[in-house]
C-alpha cells in the first residue's frame, strides 16, 4: 500500500512496485492519475507492506519523478505488464516514481513494538 497527502487527507492505495533497489521503491502511475497530481503538490509517502504471517515493513520516504531515460528504460524493460498496458515508454501517461527512503521500520507479526532497520547505502 502507498500512502499520499491529498491536501490535509491521506489517501491509501494499493500498488505494485516495479522495481526495487535495496529500501528504494520505484512505482508506476499514469499521468491523469489523482496520484500523480497527490505527489506533484506533495511528495510525502509511506509504503507499507503486509506478508502472509502479518509482518510489517513500513518505509516512509520522498516520491521524486523519475527522469533519466537510463533508468526509466531498465525499469520498462523488465517490468512487462508496465509494456503491455502504456504500449511504448514513450507514452506520455507513463509516468515512474523513485521512493527514496528516510525511515524503514518493521514489525514481526502483531508485536506492537516497530523496529527501525538502520538505512546504509546498501540499503537505499
Amino acid at each position: 500500500m502507498l500512502a499520499s497527502v491529498d491536501g490535509a487527507r491521506p489517501r491509501l492505495r494499493p500498488v505494485s512496485p516495479v522495481a526495487v533497489e535495496g529500501f528504494t521503491v520505484f512505482v508506476a502511475s499514469l499521468r491523469s492519475s489523482h496520484k500523480t497530481g497527490e505527489l506533484a503538490a506533495n511528495p510525502a509517502v509511506e509504503l507499507c507492506y503486509l506478508d502472509d504471517g502479518h509482518d510489517q515493513v513500513r518505509i516512509e520516504g520522498t516520491a521524486e519523478l523519475v527522469r533519466d531515460e537510463t533508468v526509466r528504460q531498465t525499469v520498462w524493460n523488465g517490468y512487462p505488464l508496465l509494456r503491455s498496458f502504456l504500449g511504448s515508454i514513450t507514452n506520455p501517461e507513463f509516468m515512474l516514481y523513485r521512493i527514496r527512503p528516510e525511515r524503514v521500520r518493521f514489525m514481526r507479526e502483531w508485536a506492537l513494538k516497530y523496529h527501525d532497520v538502520p538505512l546504509s547505502e546498501d540499503h537505499e
